[in-house]
C-alpha cells in the first residue's frame, strides 16, 4: 500500500506508518493501543539508553501502585485540578460499590509522597533518588497512537532533596543529561532546552524544564518535562525531617519523565515518503541481509549469508530468507520499517567476494555501494555510526532551516499560523500577550532560555520592553 505524502497529509502519513511498519494499532477501548513486536523493540531500546542514564546518575528503580485513593490526590489542589479533566475513577470493585474511590494513576506525585512521609525521617535519608517504569492512564479527548492515547508507558522520576539548590540543580542535571542526551545521541534529534512559561508548567509545579523537538511537518513535539516542585507535595503529605541544624523542615521535590510519545517523535523527525528511518543506536535490527537468487543457487547464497552474519557479530541483525516474497518486495517492506543498512547478498556478489550495501538515510539512487566479503566486519559498524551522524546533521539542517526571527508582529502570526517551525522573539512576560499568540496562531511558548536575559529589545506582540526570548510554535 502506497503511503500518503508527507506534503500532502502528514497526520494520515503518520498513521499509516506506524500501521504499515507494524509498531501498533488501536485497540478495543477507546483510546487504547496495542503495541506490536516491532514497536516495542523500539520503545526497549529506547528504555535502556533511558534507563542506563538515570541508573549511571545515582537513582534506583522503584515501582508503585497503579489505584491511587482519591483522598491522597484531594490534597494537593494545584495537582487535583490540573488533572481533573483526565483523571479515570474506579467506583466498584469485586462486584460492590467501593468506600472510597480509586484513581487510576495519571502520575504518582500523590502515592509517592505520602509513602515519602514514611520513609524521610532525618537529613540523612535525603537525597530520595527513584525512579519507576510504569503505565499510566489519561482521558484524552482526542488520540493518536503513541502521540496522545488514553494509557501510555512511561518512566517518571521522584526525588526528595535538603536544600532548594540540591533539587533545582536534580531537575536540571536530569534535562541535560538524561533526556537531551537520550535524544541527541540515541535518536539522532536535535532539542532545545529551556523552561516553560506559568501557562506551560506540570500542575502544581514552581518550574518546569523541557525538550522540545521539531517534527517534519513543522510542529514541535514536547519530548521530556523535569519539575521543580519545591516543596508543595511535601508539605501536602505531612512529609518532614529531622535537619542538620536540629530543627523540622520539609524536603524539596523534583519529578520528571519521558514516554511512549518519544516513538511519536522518532517516525515524525526521521520520516520521509517511504517510511520510517530508525537511527542505528535505536532500530530493532540495524542490518537486514536479503539473500537472492535461483532454486539451484540457494545452497551457496544461504551459506555465504551464514557466514556474513557469523562475521557480523554484535550487529542486530535479521536475515530475510522468506521463500513467499521476492527481493523487491523486502526491499520495500524493509524500507518501510526503517532499517537503517540493508545488504543484498547473491552470486554474482559472492562470485566478486563483496556484497550490496543501501544506506536508508540516502536517496535511493545514492544509497548502494560494495564492501569487500573481508571488510565487513570492520566497515559495517563505520557505515552505521556514520549513518548515525547523518541522520542527526539531516534533522539538524531542517530545524535551522525552520527556525525563524521574526522583526514583527505580523510576521511572527504568519509563520506560526502556517506551522513552519520555530519563531523565536522578545516576549515582555506578559501572559496576556503569551494568550493573543494562542488564539490567533494555535501556537504556544515552547521554551524560554534556561537562564534568561534581557534581549535588549521590545516585546514582538506589544511592543513594551521585553524580559526575555521566548520560543513559539504549534504544537503537538
Amino acid at each position: 500500500m502506497a503511503l500518503p505524502k508527507q506534503s500532502e497529509d502528514f497526520p494520515a502519513w503518520y498513521q499509516q506508518v506506524v500501521r504499515t511498519a507494524e509498531l501498533a494499532e488501536n485497540s478495543l477501548a477507546r483510546g487504547t493501543m496495542v503495541i506490536r513486536p516491532y514497536g516495542y523493540a523500539l520503545w526497549e531500546a529506547i528504555q535502556a539508553g533511558v534507563d542506563r542514564r538515570i541508573k549511571q546518575t545515582g537513582h534506583s528503580n522503584v515501582y508503585f501502585p497503579m489505584l491511587i485513593p482519591q483522598s491522597l490526590l484531594d490534597k494537593e489542589a494545584d495537582h487535583v485540578e490540573g488533572f481533573a479533566p483526565e483523571v479515570a475513577v474506579v467506583t466498584h470493585g469485586g462486584g460492590q460499590k467501593l468506600e472510597e474511590p480509586l484513581i487510576v494513576r495519571p502520575t504518582s506525585e500523590t502515592i509517592i509522597w505520602a509513602t515519602y512521609a514514611k520513609w524521610i525521617q532525618s537529613y540523612r535519608d535525603l537525597p530520595l533518588l527513584l525512579n519507576q517504569w510504569a503505565n499510566v492512564v489519561r482521558w484524552e479527548m482526542r488520540t493518536r497512537l503513541f502521540l496522545r492515547t488514553t494509557e501510555f508507558l512511561w518512566q517518571e522520576g521522584h526525588t526528595a532533596h535538603e536544600t532548594s539548590e540540591e533539587a533545582l540543580k536534580e531537575a536540571r542535571m536530569i534535562l541535560m543529561d538524561v533526556y537531551k542526551a537520550a535524544v541527541e545521541e540515541d535518536f539522532a534529534i536535535p532539542v532545545l532546552t529551556g523552561r516553560k512559561s506559568a501557562a506551560e508548567r506540570f500542575p502544581g509545579a514552581i518550574a518546569t524544564f523541557a525538550i522540545e523537538a521539531l517534527m517534519r511537518d513543522g510542529k514541535a513535539l514536547q519530548s521530556g518535562t523535569s519539575h521543580y516542585l519545591g516543596q508543595n507535595f511535601a508539605k501536602a503529605y505531612g512529609v518532614e525531617f529531622l535537619g542538620r541544624d536540629g530543627g523540622t523542615h520539609n524536603p524539596y521535590a523534583t519529578s520528571w519523565g519521558v514516554s511512549t510519545r518519544l516513538v511519536g517523535g522518532l517516525i515524525m523527525a526521521h520520516g520521509d515518503d517511504r517510511g520510517l528511518q530508525l537511527p542505528p543506536r535505536l532500530a530493532p535490527f540495524q542490518v537486514v541481509i536479503v539473500p537472492i537468487y535461483r532454486d539451484a543457487e540457494r545452497t551457496r547464497v544461504m551459506e555465504g549469508v551464514d557466514k556474513i552474519a557469523e562475521s557480523l557479530s554484535g550487529i542486530r541483525m535479521k536475515i530475510d530468507d522468506r521463500e513467499e516474497h521476492r527481493p523487491g518486495y523486502k526491499f520495500n517492506e524493509w524500507e518501510l520499517k526503517g532499517v537503517p543498512l540493508r545488504l543484498e547478498v547473491g552470486p554474482r556478489d559472492l562470485d566478486g567476494e563483496v556484497v550490496t550495501a543501501s544506506r536508508r538515510d540516502l536517496p535511493a539512487k545514492e544509497s548502494k555501494s560494495t564492501i569487500a566479503l573481508s571488510e565487513l566486519a570492520t566497515e559495517v559498524p563505520k557505515l552505521l555510526e556514520g549513518i548515525q551522524a547523518s541522520m542527526f546533521r539531516s534533522a539538524q539542517e531542517f530545524r535551522d532551516e525552520h527556525t525563524f526571527r521574526p522583526s514583527s508582529y505580523g510576521e511572527l502570526s504568519e509563520i506560526l499560523r502556517d506551522a513552519r517551525g520555530f519563531v523565536e522573539a522578545p516576549w515582555c512576560s506578559n501572559p496576556d500577550c503569551e494568550a493573543k499568540v494562542k488564539d490567533e496562531t494555535k501556537a504556544t511558548i515552547r521554551v524560554l532560555p534556561m537562564d534568561p536575559e534581557e534581549p535588549g529589545a521590545n516585546c514582538i506582540v506589544c511592543g513594551n520592553k521585553a524580559d526575555e526570548n521566548a520560543v513559539w510554535a504549534q504544537a503537538y
